[in-house]
């Protein structure tokens, strides 16, 4: 019996559990698309699902640990029904490849970051065999975007333009993970873009380790920026962004390209994980403060308004009280609107892991709550300047927490910001749609608008969202791996685990 014989004699249902970064939300993306694909169901949570599938992230400080505790709470419902299987995949898997199956054997498949496309059959041929299926590949073989997908939104996607990282962090376990850079073909990433826009998508967020050293494969140093560009010149794009870029490759002309094209959002996200000289040495980080201080006034030259957001790494090995007070004085004079703070954990297999001198657990928790304290001050500040002020808003799928009891609906604004507004009183709001409203009142995570909701436009985007409620929709672009040579040129337009 084949796998679509036996899938058709009972429909099998599925759940896909992600965790970490925004490379595996796409990822699982991709997962859920492939099972849906070889007839697979998504579990209406009323039961167990028949299959369950962790996307791992090995990042995150105890991320093995939360995976073999909820593989321990499966472990007794599986043994309760015949049949059910659970796969762990992501870049826990790539790395614990040998050790899955021994602390947990009752896992039927594990698979790595390079074949995810493989999910189906291993699951089948762990049916089949009746024992575990475990396969590591040790590079990309297909690339993510050639696989089926299921997107989580009907109006805004990720599109990956590289994977892999060629840094060398002495934090950071991804290139060990993900492997070296890959780059796409542009023609195979506009082509993508192209036909979600068909599909209508009016938002999509390039995705990549570093996606300002796009280009590297084939030798153009400013392949990002013409990217950007070219995405301008796509009709029904209406917000491009992306996630994440790299200080030491950040260039001028890709700040150009975000001020001159008029659909990439005035947003950035720019990783500083420390303000300290010494610290970004060790942690080699080949930018230091000034450089760091230079590239964020050279965006807010050319983009006064640009919201900038940022990663910051507390107690690396060594860091002193001054080294502390230098990333400080980096975020007064950065003014972030957001940073994302991570307590510093060892992570296995990377070359921090081998440092010693760590920061005592106190230490970090007090700098934590004193960064974090400055943090929400300053994102608090530059919200309070935005009331009074009319934004375009992109209405989101899902609302916040408080919609129901304030009778508002949530979207995100240009320079992504969220945004929680009064429901219009007599006109319908779909996701998708855009609208514009005034501010209101700035809070440190937030913004808000409680006045009347100043225009409604009813988008193909909202039209979209409309038809497919109910509906399951799986897409697919036929795109393939980046090869070998030159690939053709951007079209030529005029002048102009985050890491």
């Amino acid at each position: 019996m084949n796998l679509h014989e036996s899938q058709a004699m009972t429909t099998r249902t599925y759940e896909v559990r992600t965790h970490g970064c925004q490379m595996n939300v796409h990822d699982s993306e991709r997962l859920t698309g492939l099972l849906e694909t070889a007839g697979y169901t998504a579990a209406s949570g009323l039961e167990p699902a028949d299959v369950v599938v962790f996307n791992t992230c090995a990042v995150r400080e105890n991320a093995d640990n939360k995976l073999y505790g909820n593989l321990s709470q499966l472990s007794s419902i599986k043994a309760e029904r015949p049949g059910m299987q659970i796969a762990v995949g992501g870049c826990l898997a790539q790395k614990d490849r040998d050790t899955i199956t021994k602390k947990a054997p009752y896992v039927d498949v594990v698979f790595g970051t390079h074949n995810i496309g493989s999910l189906p059959v291993l699951l089948e041929r762990a049916r089949i065999a009746e024992e575990s299926q475990v396969e590591i590949l040790e590079s990309l073989e297909v690339f993510p975007s050639t696989l089926p997908t299921k997107r989580d939104s009907v109006f805004a996607a990720w599109v990956s333009i590289s994977v892999g990282c060629n840094n060398t962090c002495t934090f950071c376990i991804v290139p060990s993970l993900r492997g070296k850079e890959k780059d796409r073909r542009p023609g195979d990433v506009l082509a993508e873009i192209e036909a979600l826009v068909a599909d209508g998508v009016v938002e999509v967020t390039l995705l990549g380790q570093n996606v300002n050293s796009y280009g590297v494969e084939f030798g153009d140093r400013q392949a990002f920026s013409k990217l950007l560009r070219a995405c301008g010149e796509i009709e029904g794009l209406e917000r491009v962004r992306f996630t994440s870029p790299h200080p030491k490759d950040f260039t001028d002309d890709v700040i150009a390209a975000m001020a001159e094209t008029p659909n990439v959002m005035p947003q950035l996200h720019m990783p500083l994980q420390s303000g300290s000289d010494r610290v970004l040495k060790e942690m080699r980080r080949s930018y230091r403060k000034d450089k760091y201080l230079g590239i964020i006034e050279r965006v807010r030259e050319a983009m006064p308004h640009a919201a900038i957001t940022t990663d910051i790494i507390l107690g690396f090995p060594g860091e002193t009280e001054e080294d502390f007070l230098e990333t400080m004085d980096v975020v007064r004079r950065a003014r972030f609107t957001s940073a994302y703070t991570f307590q510093y954990s060892k992570r296995p297999g990377t070359p921090a892991a081998e440092l010693e001198n760590l920061v005592p657990k106190a230490v970090v928790l007090d700098r934590y709550d004193r960064l974090a304290a400055l943090v929400n001050e300053i994102a608090w500040r530059e919200n309070q300047k935005l009331e009074g002020t009319v934004v375009e808003v992109l209405v989101s799928t899902h609302d916040g927490k408080k919609d129901g009891a304030t009778q508002r609906l949530t979207g995100r604004a240009r320079d992504n910001r969220l945004v929680h507004f009064a429901k219009p009183e007599g006109v319908e709001v779909r996701p998708g749609d855009r609208v514009e409203v005034e501010i209101t009142h700035g809070a440190p995570h937030h913004l808000v608008s409680d006045a009347p909701v100043i225009s409604v436009a009813r988008t193909r985007a909202g039209d979209a969202w409309e038809s497919r409620q109910g509906k399951t929709t799986v897409s697919g672009v036929g795109l393939g791996m980046p090869s070998f040579g030159v690939p053709a040129p951007l079209p030529v337009v005029e002048s102009a685990c985050a890491i």
